[in-house]
């Protein structure tokens, strides 16, 4: 079973020569819009294909008239463009480049406010389609291998594909969930256990050991009954057991 949710932040990075514009448009973003998280601006193309290549942003800003390469010459430095496009520019009739290079929208300088928020619109419902045409890639594939073995769970405003067989462990932290992988990372989600209980397919090897711990059997290392404690995956993780459900567990673990 997969977890479906969406993106709530948008990663962006500005380009146009000109510092003022710059300011201008990231002023207007940050007025227009709270999704918008700009990762950085440049001032040239060059510059900014270098940043686009390391930051992989949902969407880039970019003025059309620069110095050396105009902004649709960006299609000459992707092999694909993986990336929205807004173009920016001081003359309407870059609008037919902007449509023939397939991007979201173009505005036309000095930015128009309204203008800003309705292209911003536009850009989210796109980026929402793209996200559940993944998750649903990733559903048909799980079906397909009949590996219900994958889960796709909110990560402070990510969203990240991870095999089940690869978390350790889970822990209540409020409302919210820690779940600790085997490669030593820890993602924090908005879901609490009760969900992934719910969620998690009835054959893999998941146990509530304590109202604030679900473990994965898989990584178990010990019980210390005296503490009420199993260490998992080499001692990475440490989770509390309940007394009453240590027969129950010792049972399934063949302690």
């Amino acid at each position: 079973m997969l977890i479906f949710v969406f993106m709530d932040k948008i990663n962006a990075i500005l380009i146009d020569d000109e510092q003022s514009a710059r300011n201008v448009l990231t002023n207007l973003l940050e007025r227009t819009s709270s999704n918008i998280n700009i990762l950085t601006t440049c001032s040239n193309l060059e510059d900014g294909v270098k940043q686009i290549k390391a930051l992989q942003p949902s969407v880039v800003f970019l003025d059309v008239q620069m110095p050396n390469y105009a902004g649709y010459e960006i299609v000459n430095f992707f092999d694909e463009i993986n990336f929205e496009i807004i173009f920016v520019t001081a003359y309407d009739h870059y609008a037919i480049k902007a449509f023939e290079l397939n991007a979201i929208d173009y505005l036309v300088k000095p930015i128009d406010r309204k203008k800003l928020a309705l292209t911003l619109v536009k850009l989210e419902d796109k980026l929402i389609k793209q996200a559940a045409l993944v998750d649903y890639q990733t559903l048909l594939k799980t079906i397909k291998d009949k590996d219900y073995k994958k889960i796709i769970i909110p990560e402070l405003g990510n969203r990240r594909i991870v095999s089940i067989e690869d978390i350790i462990a889970l822990e209540a932290d409020g409302a919210y969930s820690k779940i600790y992988l085997k490669n030593s990372k820890t993602i924090t989600t908005s879901k609490n256990l009760k969900y992934f209980e719910n969620v998690f397919p009835k054959d893999v090897s998941f146990f509530r050991s304590h109202r604030a711990w679900i473990i994965n059997i898989i990584h178990v290392e010990c019980l210390n009954k005296a503490e009420q404690t199993i260490t998992l995956a080499n001692g990475t993780v440490k989770a509390k057991i309940s007394r009453s459900r240590i027969d129950q567990f010792k049972n399934i673990v063949q302690l």
